[in-house]
């Protein structure tokens, strides 16, 4: 057993740029292509997801000075945010862990063979999203049971929820033959912009606004056009918290070219799932009859290739940082949060339609939200990180502990029963 967790543990740790194209070319050759298909399908992937990571990166950069200057603002937080790349590590070390990573696979599986779904999760980097819950559980209970059970009904709700979202997630995004598998954001993150979206419906006057990039750039021609409005942006972010002109302009040129790159990295990405999706879906049809269908579970950062997205979480990120000093009792500064803002806008402009105006007002309720929550349960954060054998010193929060369906669950669980 501990060969199997050492080898899926390996896999992982080089990250997902690297694990994604391996582990797509053996799904590649499990649905009959050609090596060198497959081989060119997966590096694709990879290449895509790696150039992804590196524009979200260069958004984090160059925004960094707006970030300076509003934590400069306040202090007297008492509780860390560690940030979900710490908590995922963290979540590792579980003694069940060897376990439930063959097991999640292998439930994925059986539930495909069964045509209990139609979802093949192929996203192992975020298993995390199933593994923190589950050594949430274990930690609330002292019950490596219990923290299996909890982490294999995650890994399962993640391919039925998967399920639902996949046609509105294909038919927004183009993203033929794929779902989003990521369970935070399709758990959590979509119910409550649908139901904001219901609840702007019932409000005069705003239920009629409508503001769409496309019309945007049809009716404003240049100033409408997608590299100009990231630069308008970006200078007004540097205005608003006191830049200087030279860092100003960087902020515009950053917002900018997030943009038009991110769109470009999908593309790339796009050229080899579609094979794959192509593969996948002649295999099942041979195997299950003409009606049969695969939907490939992948992450959430596939969304991100719409500008209404990234224009989301530019607007986003400065409401995030005002809510550490206007929620009651905050305790944390919100610095790791900040990091996944943008992975939250891609469900909030799929259930807004594009509405850029209803993108951005539900994606700040969305992270109000998420901040709250986070902070309410730091307790339970502190108590999972130290049971995994990680040394804190006083409290320690996650945006996961706020996000994640299971780990709200089990934190008011907790708070009722415990």
């Amino acid at each position: 057993m501990d060969a199997v967790f050492s080898f899926f543990k390996g896999i992982v740790d080089l990250g997902a740029a690297v694990m994604l194209p391996i582990v797509l070319i053996i799904i590649g050759l499990f649905f009959r292509m050609k090596l060198g298909q497959a081989i060119k399908s997966g590096l694709m992937v990879g290449i895509g997801f790696q150039g992804l990571c590196l524009v979200v990166n260069l958004l984090t950069t160059s925004i960094q000075p707006v970030i300076k200057y509003y934590q400069s603002m306040g202090g007297g937080f008492t509780t860390t945010d560690l940030g979900f790349a710490a908590v995922g590590a963290a979540s590792w070390s579980v003694p069940f862990a060897p376990v439930v990573l063959p097991l999640i696979i292998i439930l994925n599986l059986i539930l495909l063979k069964l045509k209990l779904t139609k979802v093949m999760n192929v996203d192992i980097w975020n298993y995390i999203h199933f593994i923190i819950p589950g050594a949430m559980a274990y930690a609330l209970t002292d019950s490596i049971a219990v923290g299996v059970v909890v982490t294999l009904a995650a890994s399962a709700l993640a391919l039925f929820l998967g399920q639902i979202v996949a046609k509105p997630w294909q038919e927004f995004f183009g993203l033929e033959g794929t779902t989003c598998s990521t369970l935070s954001y399709i758990g959590t993150t979509f119910p409550l912009a649908t139901l904001f979206n219901k609840i702007i419906d019932c409000i005069p006057g705003l239920n009629k606004i409508d503001v769409n990039m496309d019309k945007i750039e049809s009716k404003l021609g240049f100033f409408g056009d997608t590299a100009v409005i990231g630069v308008v942006v970006g200078i007004l972010l540097g205005i608003i918290t006191k830049q200087d002109i030279g860092t100003t302009l960087s902020i515009g040129m950053g917002v900018s070219a997030v943009l038009i790159l991110i769109p470009r990295m999908v593309t790339v990405m796009m050229e080899g799932l579609t094979a794959l999706g192509n593969a996948a879906s002649a295999y099942m049809k041979s195997k299950m009859g003409d009606d049969a269908e695969i939907y490939i579970g992948m992450d959430i950062a596939l969304g991100l290739g719409d500008p209404c997205c990234i224009t989301s979480t530019v607007v986003a990120i400065p409401c995030v940082i005002l809510m550490a000093f206007i929620i009651p009792n905050m305790t944390y500064f919100p610095i790791g949060l900040l990091t996944i803002v943008c992975y939250v806008t891609p469900m909030c402009v799929m259930a807004s339609k594009g509405n850029l105006f209803r993108s951005i007002v539900t994606t700040i309720l969305c992270l109000f939200l998420v901040t709250f929550l986070t902070n309410f349960f730091a307790p339970e954060a502190t108590l999972m990180m130290k049971t995994t054998g990680v040394h804190v010193s006083g409290m320690v929060t996650d945006g996961f502990f706020g996000q994640n369906p299971i780990c709200i669950l089990i934190g008011f669980i907790h708070r009722i029963i415990g």
